[in-house]
């Protein structure tokens, strides 16, 4: 059998494949991570990403290669969590750029469009590295525009791109010495390999399964907060009861389409709204107590397609066991602020001391819980605010902070903080009468005014950086480096702050985690002050998971 045409369907099916495949192996990805913490999500954020993109596509499947890539594209841009799942967002980004318009591809466009998306997602890292998911997707990129000169099967190209693929995810550990000294290869390119061994297991017709069941968006809640969210709530604190999705196909003769004016006049409809558009379609998602009004008022831009309502308090009394009986009174509508911040954090105690120094919200997430791009994007338009500055508090949610500030245009910025301690600092340097612009570059600065340690555990037995690290062992991370691994927690977290604090410390701020009793935060305070007489030491109960202790010295 030989393919030299590649249409929308084919493409679909190769898309779902890939995100069964990578579905599949998830587990494996994430334990390919470098460091031995308990956040190892690489494998779980591109899982979720790329089911994302597949979702979106299995509902937008065509003949028009064009069409079913840009919806992939939105898929992944809205679904992308951590910088594993951005980076594989922005190579579809640009491979659906590359083709858009076109009704199917040869060979040769097919691998110029997957050139396109290397390009693409290298400009969105600030900073690219070699010997990660980039590499192995730039090398299986120039494989196949080169196999592509000479072969015009879709088949024999994607083989020689997945042949590729392996070969540069094998070389990895000799541009990146840490993959080497750990023994793994990069865990980014190997998720990107599972998704093309799917297409290639597509054009060869060998299912990677039989039925691909793609997870609902409450399965994905589910599975990240190991929690279902529905059991912290009433149902008749439900305040708009209908999750109302649909798509408006633009026609000539109805009204023209402005996506600033239709989010705006939709926005009084509901609440949770998400507006995705391009020259063709617009996607809406709102949460509305009157969704046939709803329905109404995007029919005035065109046809109706994909329509979905949901009852959304009968489906949270059949998940905690209610029986609703009442209907909610209107809540009023929210008012517009000048300013907000919205920020990131994991712990209770965290997210309230964020609160008590200026944060407008704060999304739930961290290590191993990254929120999504649109989950930043809704977080910011709840906060329903003139001017918006974000702060992710983590590295790997940087790149989908900034993608969701793209989403959402101008006045909204983020300050790239990458632990708690750097984001209270960015806070307290907040003036609410500087401009966006002002108050990124006053926060940025701020941030780095600080010094993070944390305490955690090891996942699994390694060596690094010269160290011998044992399952179990607690290890003292300073500024993102592990610098301590020992038996006991209490040595570990005081030997971490030995490397700290020095003759120009002032402050020590200690965040403790849900695992960590009063005594022995209290015992740490004693250590300090008997060896750092000069230092002055704040204590709050973080109850964040995973991490004993942050440490925050000024």
């Amino acid at each position: 059998m030989s393919i030299t045409s590649l249409e929308g369907k084919r493409f679909a099916e190769m898309v779902i494949q890939g995100a069964a495949k990578l579905s599949a192996n998830a587990q494996l990805v994430d334990a390919l991570n470098v460091f031995p913490v308990p956040d190892g999500d690489t494998g779980t954020n591109m899982n979720l990403s790329m089911t994302s993109g597949a979702k979106e596509v299995k509902q937008n499947t065509q003949e028009h290669i064009g069409n079913v890539a840009s919806a992939l594209s939105k898929g992944l841009l809205m679904g992308a969590r951590g910088n594993s799942g951005v980076i594989l967002s922005q190579l579809f980004r640009g491979f659906g750029k590359a083709i858009e318009g076109k009704s199917s591809l040869t060979s040769k466009e097919f691998a110029d469009a997957l050139q396109s998306g290397v390009e693409t997602a290298y400009k969105a890292v600030m900073k690219p590295v070699e010997g990660t998911i980039l590499t192995v997707a730039k090398d299986a990129a120039k494989k196949g525009v080169s196999s592509a000169q000479k072969e015009s099967d879709f088949i024999k190209l994607m083989q020689d791109i997945v042949d590729e693929a392996k070969a540069s995810l094998d070389r990895t550990p000799d541009l990146l010495p840490v993959l080497k000294e750990v023994g793994v290869v990069d865990s980014g390119g190997q998720g990107l390999l599972f998704v093309y061994e799917g297409f290639l297991a597509e054009l060869k017709g060998e299912k990677v399964s039989d039925q691909v069941s793609l997870p609902s968006m409450n399965d994905l809640v589910s599975a990240e907060h190991h929690k279902a969210a529905q059991d912290f709530m009433s149902t008749e604190d439900i305040e708009f009861g209908y999750c109302t999705e649909f798509m408006v196909k633009f026609e000539e003769d109805k009204k023209a389409f402005n996506e600033e004016d239709f989010r705006n006049d939709l926005s009084e409809y509901g609440d949770s709204l998400l507006v995705i558009s391009d020259d063709e379609l617009a996607k809406v998602h709102i949460h509305s107590e009157q969704p046939g009004n709803v329905l109404s008022y995007g029919h005035k831009y065109g046809s109706l397609i994909n329509i979905k309502i949901e009852n959304m308090r009968q489906q949270h009394s059949s998940i905690v066991g209610e029986s609703h009986t009442a209907k909610p009174e209107a809540p009023p509508v929210k008012k517009e602020v000048d300013f907000a911040i919205v920020t990131v954090a994991m712990g209770e105690g965290i997210s309230e001391l964020f609160k008590s120094i200026g944060a407008t919200a704060v999304i739930e997430g961290g290590q191993t819980m990254n929120p999504s791009t649109e989950d930043i994007v809704k977080a910011v338009e709840e906060v329903n605010a003139k001017k918006v500055i974000i702060m992710p508090n983590n590295k790997n949610i940087i790149m989908a902070a900034e993608q969701a500030a793209e989403v959402l245009g101008a006045e909204v910025a983020v300050v790239p903080t990458k632990t708690v301690p750097q984001g209270m600092a960015a806070l307290l340097a907040f003036n609410p009468t500087a401009s966006v612009d002002d108050n990124k570059k006053a926060m940025s600065e701020a941030s780095q005014q600080v010094k993070t340690g944390q305490i955690t555990y090891a996942v699994r037995d390694t060596n690094i950086d010269g160290m011998a690290i044992s399952k179990d062992d607690f290890m003292g991370i300073s500024e993102g480096k592990i610098v301590i691994a020992e038996k006991d927690r209490q040595q570990t977290a005081k030997s971490l702050l030995d490397e700290m604090l020095d003759e120009d410390s002032e402050i020590l701020t200690i965040l403790y985690g849900e695992d960590v009793s009063e005594e022995d935060v209290t015992l740490l305070q004693e250590y300090v002050e008997e060896h750092y007489e000069d230092v002055e030491v704040e204590i709050h109960n973080g109850k964040q998971p995973l991490y004993s202790y942050i440490f925050s010295v000024e």
